[in-house]
């Protein structure tokens, strides 16, 4: 993702001149700021470094399915998911922890990853649902932090190489700077944990303080660590200049979910512009995985391979 996304077989050194350099230019933009100078909202970190032309894999996000996989008897298992990702001709398969057992084990996830390796699909990654806006002495804060480590020790299991989560939300009584930081030290913190397991953790626009690709990037500034990154969904900003927020992610994003519609301020729908969206990765050099995330209310055995052919024609063709 910029000096944080160093892949996972860059030197060491490499690494730590990157996040010096990040440090370096964060500490004469505040040195600006007491001067009273402005810095730009991003000066502090490079964009996701590529090599060779852009290139697309296909998923499909487990959530596509979650009124078939949920609930007190689903009507599909996560096997029953994974061979329905295989028959639409995708490269991957985004397995939602939601639908997991809730207790899982070694065997559960064995029998997911030889699945998919059987049918000839990658664990393109995974995703979890998280807190870190809790207050360092709320127990809340420590089960958060703690479930998303349980889920990088899942998702190397499963060889899964990035992990969607979230920031948080703001919470009543505590200003937005000090949410802030404990936002950024829990991620920090997992972020540790996931680079000894090999994992990416990739924070996604999802409302709160990442609702915006200007809040986004506050974060993708602070967090240092070199295995953090951005997970874009393209239908997540609500904003009557969505494409222009989308673009300004773009080149700091290692996974990418795409939902069929985007929105506008008011919340209104329009369906999603996939030419406009491939020619913004292409324009950033993405390489990766474009993963469709189905919300409405179609039957999503049918509708999803439909969308999944129109994403084909948009970023192949």
């Amino acid at each position: 993702m910029k000096n944080n996304n160093c892949p996972p077989t860059a030197p060491l050194e490499t690494s730590i001149q990157k996040i010096t350099r990040r440090r370096f230019v964060q500490s004469t933009a505040a040195t600006m700021a007491v001067a009273g100078a402005t810095a730009p909202l991003a000066s502090a970190i490079d964009p996701v470094k590529r090599t060779g032309e852009p290139k697309f894999k296909f998923s499909l996000a487990a959530y596509s399915y979650r009124s078939l996989l949920s609930g007190d008897k689903p009507q599909m298992s996560m096997h029953d998911f994974i061979s329905d990702c295989a028959k639409f001709g995708l490269e991957g398969t985004e397995l939602t922890s939601y639908y997991f057992p809730q207790d899982v084990t070694p065997d559960y996830l064995a029998s997911l990853k030889q699945h998919c390796f059987t049918l000839g699909l990658d664990v393109s990654g995974t995703a979890v649902g998280n807190d870190f806006g809790y207050g360092e002495d709320d127990p809340k804060r420590a089960a958060q932090i703690q479930h998303v480590k349980t889920w990088v020790d899942h998702a190397a299991a499963m060889s899964a190489p990035v992990i969607r989560i979230f920031a948080g939300h703001h919470k009543q009584g505590r200003d937005e700077a000090a949410s802030h930081k404990l936002m950024v030290s829990a991620i920090e913190e997992c972020c540790d944990y996931a680079g000894s397991k090999g994992v990416f953790l990739a924070l996604e626009n999802h409302g709160g303080p990442t609702a915006t690709a200007k809040g986004l990037m506050q974060f993708v500034n602070d967090v240092q660590s070199p295995w953090f990154t951005v997970n874009l969904d393209t239908g997540n900003f609500s904003s009557d200049n969505c494409y222009d927020e989308i673009e300004q992610i773009a080149p700091y994003a290692m996974n990418v979910q795409v939902k069929v519609v985007t929105r506008n301020s008011a919340r209104e729908s329009t369906p999603a512009d996939f030419d406009r969206l491939a020619k913004i990765l292409k324009d950033a050099a993405y390489r990766g995985y474009i993963v469709l995330e189905y919300e409405e209310k179609g039957d999503p055995r049918t509708e999803s391979p439909l969308y999944i052919k129109k994403l084909q024609e948009a970023f192949l063709g």
